[in-house]
């Protein structure tokens, strides 16, 4: 179908992805623990709150720097999203 019959038909009803679900709560689990919260505030600081790139450095230092950065994120927003389930 195209067109108008497209936007007249119903949505089906959104069912999360359970493998999602799951790892946000495995996620939220493994760092819920002092030692884990450690680990945490560590890769937090020695990957997330460092310079991503500096002038006359190469920019893929800056590509790469951003994919370690984005693993931290994914990581904090799991166990955030873990917590709102």
């Amino acid at each position: 179908m195209s067109g108008w019959e497209d936007l007249e038909n119903e949505l089906p009803p959104f069912e999360p992805n359970q493998t999602g679900v799951d790892l946000n709560l495995q996620m939220a689990k493994t760092f819920a623990s002092d030692e884990g919260q450690k680990v945490l505030a560590w890769l937090r600081e020695f990957y997330l709150e460092q310079p991503c790139w500096q002038p006359g450095a190469d920019q893929s230092l800056g590509m790469f720097r951003e994919g370690q950065n984005s693993v931290i994120r994914d990581i904090e927003n799991r166990i955030r999203k873990a917590k709102n389930q």
